[in-house]
C-alpha cells in the first residue's frame, strides 16, 4: 500500500469522480484509475462502486474511509513537524497584552517575529488582566503578557517579564511633592487615578489595601498609562502606576513618589496554559518573546 493510493482514494470518494479527483491532483486520470486498482487487488475488496457515473464507495470502500483519513492526516501532521524542526513554522498565533506592558515594545517583537516567520499568522488582542486570564483558560488566546500582584491564577503558567513596584505619580505644587515617598494609608486619603477593576495595576492596588485594611478613593479609571498621567497633569488626582525602568519616567513634568508601609508590587508575566504544551508556533513567539524582553 502506498500514500499515493490512499491520497487518490480520498480525491475520488471526496469529488465522487475520477475526472474531478485528476484535475485536483494534476494526475493523469488513468493513473488514478490503476493505483485504485492495485489497492482493491491488494486489499481483496472493491472499494468504489463504479456502476454509475457518480463514483461512490462500496460497503468495503466505507468501511477503509476513516483509517484512511487518519492515516493521511498522520503523515500530513509528520510533515509540519519536520518543517516546524527546519524552522519553516506556520500557523496562527494569538497573543495578548496589559496596557501597562508598552513599554516592552510589543509590537516591535511581533514585527521581528513575523519578519522570521512569514507563513504564522500573528493576532493580538490588548485588554485587562483579568478578560485576558479568561481568554486564555478558554483557548482563545495562546499567550498574553498578564500584570498580577503576586502569582498567577490556577491553570495557568509563565514566565515573569518584570516585578516593579506601584509608584504615587503628582502634578507640580502638589501637597506630597518632593517627600519622596508616602505611607500607603496616606495615599488612599488622596483621590487616585489608576487602571480600571480587572488590571494587575488594580488588583494590585486593591490587593495591598485589603492587607492594611484600608479604603482607597478612585476618583479616575483609564485604560492606559498615557491617560492616567495626562489626568494627574490636569490636577484631578494622585496616579497609581507600575514604576517604569530606571531612568524613565511617565512624564517629567510629573513627580513619581515610592510607596510604603507596606511596598505595593506588581508583576508583569508572559502566560500560557500549564494543562497543555504550547503548540511549535506559540513556542516560537514565546522564545523570541523571551529573549526579546530579558527572560529565560
Amino acid at each position: 500500500m502506498e500514500l499515493r493510493q490512499i491520497a487518490y482514494l480520498l480525491a475520488v470518494v471526496e469529488s465522487a469522480s475520477f475526472t474531478r479527483a485528476a484535475e485536483q491532483l494534476h494526475v493523469a486520470q488513468p493513473g488514478i484509475s490503476a493505483q485504485i486498482r492495485r489497492l482493491e487487488r491488494e486489499l481483496g475488496h472493491e472499494l468504489l462502486d463504479r456502476s454509475t457515473r457518480t463514483i461512490r464507495p462500496t460497503p468495503a470502500g466505507a468501511a477503509v474511509l476513516g483509517p484512511a483519513r487518519a492515516a493521511w492526516d498522520a503523515v500530513a501532521g509528520m510533515r509540519t513537524a519536520l518543517d516546524e524542526f527546519k524552522g519553516l513554522l506556520r500557523g496562527r498565533v494569538a497573543v495578548g497584552t496589559v496596557a501597562t506592558a508598552d513599554p516592552l515594545g510589543l509590537p516591535d517583537r511581533l514585527a521581528e517575529f513575523h519578519h522570521a516567520h512569514p507563513a504564522i499568522e500573528v493576532t493580538l488582542v490588548e485588554a485587562t488582566s483579568r478578560r485576558l486570564v479568561d481568554q486564555l483558560r478558554d483557548g482563545g488566546l495562546d499567550l498574553a503578557i498578564v500584570s498580577v500582584p503576586r502569582d498567577l491564577p490556577g491553570g495557568l503558567t509563565g514566565r515573569v517579564v518584570t516585578d516593579r513596584p506601584l509608584v504615587a505619580v503628582v502634578p507640580p505644587g502638589h501637597a506630597l511633592e518632593g517627600r519622596g515617598s508616602v505611607p500607603l494609608h496616606e495615599l488612599v486619603e488622596q483621590p487616585l487615578i489608576t487602571m480600571p477593576a480587572g488590571s494587575g495595576t488594580r488588583e494590585s492596588l486593591d490587593t495591598g489595601c485589603a492587607a492594611e485594611g484600608l479604603p482607597s478613593h478612585i476618583a479616575f479609571e483609564a485604560s492606559s498609562p498615557r491617560t492616567v498621567t495626562r489626568l494627574v497633569a490636569r490636577g484631578l488626582g494622585v496616579g497609581v502606576l507600575p514604576a517604569r525602568e530606571p531612568g524613565q519616567r511617565y512624564d517629567t513634568a510629573l513627580e513619581e513618589l515610592g510607596i510604603t508601609s507596606p511596598t505595593v508590587r506588581a508583576r508583569l508575566v508572559l502566560a500560557w496554559r500549564e494543562s497543555e504544551a504550547l503548540t511549535p508556533a506559540a513556542a516560537a513567539l514565546a522564545a523570541r518573546l523571551g529573549e526579546r524582553i530579558g527572560v529565560a
